[in-house]
């Protein structure tokens, strides 16, 4: 029951805190100066996957593609989180299609890159947008049907 409170009071507090109002109306001093029970720090590493609608299957297949192209997808797992991103980006670069800043990060200049890239294959990606749309994740998902692996 009192871990309940201090959790409640700590909320408050934190919302106050967050919204800059000082201590929250109600929290009384001895709430909010009340020790919290430290909890074990946890380092989550936080991995940003995004597939573009691919299954594993089809993920391992464009990871093995870019890595028999010569880059570093990380572990062929098909889950295209930030290795996989950075190994397409530079291949992308590289092949002059401009993904922009190689990070890993799935954003407008990555996609128009993949855009661009898929085209010249003959996939209809529905335009050169930066938007991962219908047209483009179907493109996608055909070209990784391939079975890079």
């Amino acid at each position: 029951m009192a871990s309940h409170r201090l959790t409640k009071a700590l909320a408050g507090i934190l919302t106050a805190a967050t919204l800059g109002l000082g201590t929250l109306a109600g929290a009384t001093a001895a709430t909010a100066a009340a020790p919290a029970q430290q909890a074990p720090a946890r380092t989550a590493g936080l991995r940003a996957v995004n597939n573009l609608g691919l299954n594993t299957a089809e993920g391992k297949s464009v990871q093995c593609y870019v890595r028999t192209a010569g880059y570093d997808p990380g572990t062929i797992d098909g889950q295209l989180g930030t290795n996989s991103w950075k190994a397409w980006q530079s291949y992308l670069n590289d092949q002059g299609y401009n993904a922009g800043t190689v990070d890993g990060a799935v954003g407008p200049n990555t996609i128009r890159a993949l855009q661009r890239f898929l085209t010249d294959l003959g996939y209809d990606t529905g335009g050169i947008d930066g938007i991962a749309g219908s047209k483009t994740k179907a493109a996608w998902k055909a070209f990784a049907d391939l079975g890079w692996c």
